[in-house]
């Protein structure tokens, strides 16, 4: 009897883990060939999500990027870039395109995906449930200036990203711990170099 009680709660202790499991493990996104890849894949690392474009004023974070994740990969770092072309049409190239830019001009190694919306009615669900996850919480401190063209643009072109937890332009990042549980949200004007600190922290 007790034998049989206690392979119950085994059994219940599994199951309960298994709804436990953070829902940007559901997650499935297409990488730069069209293929289906589960954010499964990629459990126990930290992951650094970032929305990028080609012919953006804040394009060379690239190399910053590319440094964090020479640095840190070997500690489980993954970083994984999302190319979007919602920002004044920042990326408009192909996703050959757009990865021969990448690794020519920035040698970037870290993986890119398929082009996506990351606001509106056509919005990846991964940046549905990362914003849902880590709402915007207001510009840096400092970069007042920034901001409010930022602002300035999305009111003019009628996007409406400057309201509610919107993606505000290029390069915003996310930063997603091991088990998939704590999201920080950092603003594009936030350099990769910034990050180092909460990168080191969550590869604790």
């Amino acid at each position: 009897m007790k034998k049989a009680l206690f392979l119950a709660v085994a059994v219940l202790m599994m199951v309960t883990g298994c709804k436990k499991q953070s829902p940007i493990y559901d997650i499935t996104v297409k990488d730069m060939d069209g293929k289906d890849v589960s954010l499964a894949n990629y459990k126990g690392k930290v992951l650094l999500i970032v929305n990028v474009a080609s012919k953006c004023g804040l394009t060379p974070q690239y190399e910053g990027l590319e440094a964090l994740y020479q640095k840190y990969k070997d500690q489980g770092l993954e970083i994984l870039a999302f190319p979007c072309n919602q920002f004044l049409g920042q990326e408009p190239g192909t996703n050959d395109e757009i990865q021969s830019f990448c690794s020519l001009t920035y040698n970037v190694t870290f993986p890119l995906f398929d082009k996506i919306d990351v606001n509106g009615e056509n919005e990846s669900p991964l940046y549905t449930y990362l914003k849902e996850q880590a709402p915007f919480q207001g510009y840096p401190e400092g970069t007042e200036e920034f901001a409010a063209m930022l602002d300035e643009i999305h009111q003019k072109t009628g996007t409406g990203f400057d309201q509610g937890d919107a993606i505000r332009w290029n390069f915003g990042k996310f930063l997603v711990s091991k088990d998939g549980k704590t999201i920080l949200r950092f603003e594009p004007m936030v350099s990769p170099e910034m990050l180092e600190p909460a990168i080191e922290e969550m590869l604790k």
